[in-house]
């Protein structure tokens, strides 16, 4: 059996050091952060951030004398995992991956020590080598094989003696002598749950139950992912519900109308918001959980993926004394995070920043946030008129819904007031045709609107993975050319092959393309009933207008999103696709 950590006879920075892969500086800076919170070497190194997982726990495996290994190419089966017992995999954090020489072999996440290894002799009964591997690649397996929270059904499982979970034990909310060790269980797997979550960096929680099973998804990056769950949860579900709507501190009884609620949650340093939403369904209730995180909210401007220009125009609009900005764009292309950017630029002691949202999605300091409570008559509209009443300097409007909204909104931007608000549009320049679409004077329109802003959240390439692409179709490198000014043989691209860092994927993290347009003078001439916005476009272009495909291009040739996200965001089916295919039947059905 190879020896574990005992062994060692370098440090894993040291390794990387040699390599190339950190400085000198970025290694003094690990060793003060492993001496300050006494902690192992490769977890410093992980939490800075200096390299990626896959080459610190190389590192780790060469200073430990392991071997390492990345079980996700290895295609495990079932009956390799049932090697070994499964409490033990819970217990111990490893995967057994194959049988070597009629020795297991074990992969573990950490060098295991000597007396963990003489224990494992003795529960297994039987010979086996330790390899490495990273923690990542062995919670994905855990997961894809036996679910997430497996481990806590298990040990429900067991404290019944090797029970099959069943509708008859399952946990009464409204019982006077409550089972412990199932709610134990219940609160356990919502903290793995929501731990999940936070560790894919997801955005939404989805749970969906049916006849036979409950289905969990993550949104990660824009995009919903499945995440298996293990046997017997379906009959936990209702239980898990009931714990969610106490946490939100919702009607637990009531089982038959929507409810929609909020939970504060806290893990470690970092605090969150959950925004919880229940609906009944034929099969029991449906969770939805919006995660927001108060410490992910981008207040500054070089983080939003703005163009150099676009950034400069940006904090100028945030500094204006009056005028309407209008953000636009489809649900969750992230206009409330450039919202609030805003707001956190335009915030200061001179100023006073109220907003009127629905709901509210982050806590602001130094800002007056109102809640829209429609049910009880405080609408947009009717909030927004007591609100201009308070002396405000800056106003931000959640979202401009009706005609009623619309105007007070314009007059505020007339009367002295920076109003900020989002509008649902394709595209920057629809939001002129769009406001007299809604009835408002165009003479209105043309005095108030200062700049419109659409936007989009494309999924960003993985640095770890990214690669060359280079089967480029000769039409969008003749479209990337002539939109970036250049020569097709300049014009390439990116994609990710996919890695442990981000879970084979490809992407990692999402990036925004903006569009604006700016109001000025000429423009706002142009502004009458029955305007198209063909014709804004065509005079907006003379002042530096491009539109949402074209600045796509710009991070694409810049290695920051593929071409198939360029694609799936600003394509426009082309007509003309039809008309070829009805010539072509015609053609074919002539005598």
């Amino acid at each position: 059996m190879t020896p574990g950590s005992g062994s060692t006879q370098q440090e894993p920075g040291d390794l990387l050091l040699a390599q190339g892969k950190i400085t000198e500086q970025q290694l003094e800076q690990v060793r003060r952060r492993q001496r300050r919170l006494g902690i192992a070497q490769h977890r410093a190194i992980l939490d800075l951030n200096f390299v990626s997982e896959e080459d610190t726990w190389r590192a780790l495996a060469a200073a430990s004398n392991l071997p390492y290994v990345d079980p996700l190419e290895l295609n495990l089966q079932r009956q390799t995992l049932e090697l070994v017992p499964i409490k033990v995999i819970f217990h111990y954090h490893l995967l057994p991956i194959g049988v070597e020489d009629e020795c297991v072999l074990l992969a573990f996440s950490e060098p295991p020590r000597q007396i963990e290894q003489g224990n494992l002799r003795l529960l297994l009964g039987t010979r086996f080598r330790v390899v490495l591997a990273t923690p990542s690649s062995i919670h994905s397996l855990i997961k894809k094989h036996f679910g997430l929270g497996a481990e806590t059904i298990q040990r429900l499982r067991e404290q019944r003696g090797g029970a099959e979970i069943s509708e008859e034990i399952v946990f009464d909310v409204q019982n006077k002598e409550p089972d412990s060790a199932l709610e134990s269980t219940i609160s356990t797997f919502v903290d793995q749950l929501l731990q999940e979550a936070l560790r894919l960096k997801a955005t939404d929680i989805h749970l969906e139950p049916y006849p036979g099973h409950v289905r969990l998804r993550y949104r990660v990056d824009g995009m919903l992912e499945t995440v298996p769950v293990p046997q017997g949860m379906r009959h936990l579900y209702s239980a898990v519900v009931s714990r969610l709507k106490i946490m939100a501190g919702l009607n637990i009884a009531e089982k038959r109308l929507p409810q929609d609620g909020r939970i504060a949650v806290k893990t470690g340093e970092h605090e969150y918001d959950l925004r919880v939403s229940i609906v009944p369904t034929k099969n029991g209730e449906a969770v939805c959980l919006r995660l927001l995180g108060r410490e992910s909210l981008f207040l500054d401007l070089g983080q939003l993926g703005m163009e150099p220009e676009q950034e400069r125009v940006f904090n100028q609009l945030t500094h204006l004394p009056q005028g309407l900005v209008l953000l636009t764009g489809p649900t969750g292309s992230g206009k409330t995070t450039t919202l609030y950017t805003a707001l956190a630029q335009a915030n200061d002691e001179n100023r006073k920043t109220i907003t009127f949202e629905d709901p509210i999605e982050y806590q602001l300091d130094g800002t007056v946030q109102i809640q829209v409570r429609e049910q009880i008559g405080l609408s947009f509209a009717a909030g927004l008129r007591s609100v201009l009443r308070h002396d405000p300097d800056v106003v931000l409007v959640g979202e401009i819904r009706d005609l009623e909204t619309a105007e007070i909104a314009v007059r505020a931007a007339q009367t002295g007031h920076l109003v900020f608000s989002t509008l649902h549009t394709n595209d920057s320049v629809s939001a002129v045709t769009r406001l007299i679409e809604m009835r408002i004077e165009p003479y209105l329109i043309a005095s108030s609107l200062v700049c419109s802003i659409s936007q989009r959240l494309a999924r960003r390439i993985c640095r770890h993975c990214a690669e060359s692409d280079t089967n480029i179709p000769d039409d969008i490198r003749l479209e990337m050319a002539t939109t970036l000014n250049s020569s097709p043989d300049l014009v390439s691209a990116w994609k990710g092959a996919g890695c442990v860092e981000c879970n084979q994927k490809g992407y990692r993290g999402r990036v925004a393309i903006y569009e604006f347009f700016i109001v000025n003078q000429t423009v706002a001439d142009l502004i009458q009933p029955g305007l198209r916005s063909s014709t804004l476009r065509d005079a907006a272009r003379a002042f530096g207008w491009r539109s949402l495909r074209e600045m796509g291009w710009l991070k694409v040739q810049r290695g920051l999103i593929p071409i198939s996200e360029q694609e799936r965001w600003t394509r426009v089916l082309d007509p003309s696709v039809l008309a070829n295919r009805t010539q072509q039947d015609s053609s074919a059905t002539t005598p």
